[in-house]
């Protein structure tokens, strides 16, 4: 091979930041390699990087493999020692092109591969800025990095460090290179998005930045959010979901839970009461909303009237995307010492938690049949409303916006009937 290949597993920061990286890599002049861009939320995750990476091998046995990311991070030794891992990179290190000119030599020790730093001693994000996203309609920016809380079940603050903010004007002057590129979507990410602002001078909120970005940049679009903890959502968030348009209807939640004891097992900040008063408040304020959630079966000391709790705040939020995690124990997570569950135990509530969600994804779909919608096209042939429903496309334009009438659905993706094309 030649030139710069990436492999991402995990969120869309990271998404984001395999951009950031192999920009950097290609101006420091690395050739021949391939970059994996780790995930360490689950132990599967981590399974599947470590798998990627002896496939990476086979299939390319002359290739410089680089490992990075939060699993990287957080076990760095474990990738260190693989035979077919050349060098390892911190999350930190991974985004600047100095530590792609100095990386070592093949056939160094698994100490000299390493090039992890302490992320807990980085205190500022910089604005990292990229032209596209390989591969997507809708463009990623990283406003916020890190995370402050402790969640008992969570390893993502060893890798990520403590929450730190990409200034407001870095965010607004990225959105306009996108949007100068040909993006009609963007999507504002990070690991506790809803924390942002809190750093920075003047203390700035997620949706002060959200509303600045609109109103400085009016050729955005549609704009999103990636992922919210609504017990930070603020007054400004709330006025853009009742007040612009151009501020797509959908919030994915990181509910995690549904019964009360198990949330303060998990140390999150907020009840199953909280929820259910946040989702109804929005859902009021603007009635074609769309809800996704994360939801962790199987969590340590659960039991079964605990699970029913968290099916029924599934049920009660009307979740439209249900993202299932069967409880994974993390080395060095207070969970983990925990009493565990029989893992057969957890993955069939796991299993049951995604029929639900499957359940109620067909009755979102439901309620979609007849509405008019206008959807943005992306690669092979779907696309997505403006409340993140999935819709077959096939046959037209990527990046293009097209205004549909919703037909029926097959249990997965809508069906439409094209009306007209939406003004650029």
């Amino acid at each position: 091979m030649s030139g710069v290949e990436v492999i991402t597993f995990g969120c869309r920061l990271n998404t984001y930041e395999s951009e950031v990286m192999r920009a950097e890599a290609e101006k420091a002049g690395l050739n021949n390699a391939i970059l994996v861009n780790t995930c360490a939320v689950t132990g599967e995750a981590v399974r599947q990087a470590r798998q990627a990476i002896r496939r990476a091998r086979r299939d390319n046995p002359h290739a410089r493999i680089i490992v990075t990311g939060c699993a990287a991070q957080t076990e760095k030794e474990t990738f260190a020692e693989m035979a077919e891992v050349d060098a390892v990179l911190g999350n930190e290190e991974k985004l600047t092109n100095a530590s792609y000119r100095s990386l070592p030599d093949f056939g160094v020790s698994a100490e000299e591969k390493l090039r992890v730093n302490d992320i807990m001693s980085v205190t500022e994000t910089a604005p990292q800025m990229v032209k596209h996203i390989d591969g997507h309609v809708r463009a990623f920016i990283q406003v916020q990095n890190g995370c402050d809380h402790r969640c008992t079940f969570c390893i993502i603050p060893y890798g990520r460090g403590n929450s730190r903010s990409v200034p407001m004007g870095a965010v607004v002057d990225q959105a306009r290179r996108l949007i100068e590129g040909g993006y009609r979507e963007i999507v504002l990410t990070g690991v506790d998005a809803t924390s942002y602002g809190g750093d920075l001078p003047g203390t700035p909120t997620l949706g002060l930045l959200a509303k600045t970005l609109l109103k400085q940049v009016p050729e955005v679009l549609r704009l999103r959010l990636s992922s919210i903890d609504s017990i930070e959502a603020d007054r400004h968030l709330l006025d853009l979901i009742a007040d612009e348009p151009r501020f797509m209807p959908h919030l994915h939640l990181s509910l995690q839970h549904g019964d009360d004891l198990i949330l303060k097992r998990m140390k999150r900040r907020h009840s199953s009461a909280d929820a259910r008063a946040f989702c109804d408040e929005v859902r009021r304020l603007r009635p074609e909303i769309s809800f996704g959630a994360d939801m962790i079966a199987g969590f340590p000391t659960e039991t079964e009237p605990m699970f029913n709790n968290a099916v029924r705040l599934a049920e009660d939020c009307g979740i439209a995307r249900l993202h299932v995690f069967p409880y994974s124990p993390r080395p060095g997570t207070p969970a983990a010492r925990m009493p565990q569950l029989d893992r057969a135990l957890v993955k069939d509530r796991a299993a049951r938690m995604r029929a639900k969600g499957t359940e109620l994804h067909a009755a979102h779909l439901d309620r979609m049949i007849g509405s008019e919608q206008t959807i943005l096209i992306e690669m092979k042939g779907l696309a997505h409303t403006e409340n993140f429903t999935l819709v077959d496309a096939a046959g037209l334009e990527p990046r293009s916006l097209v205004a549909v009438t919703i037909t029926g659905h097959n249990g997965k993706h809508l069906t439409m009937q094209r009306k007209q094309m939406a003004a650029a």
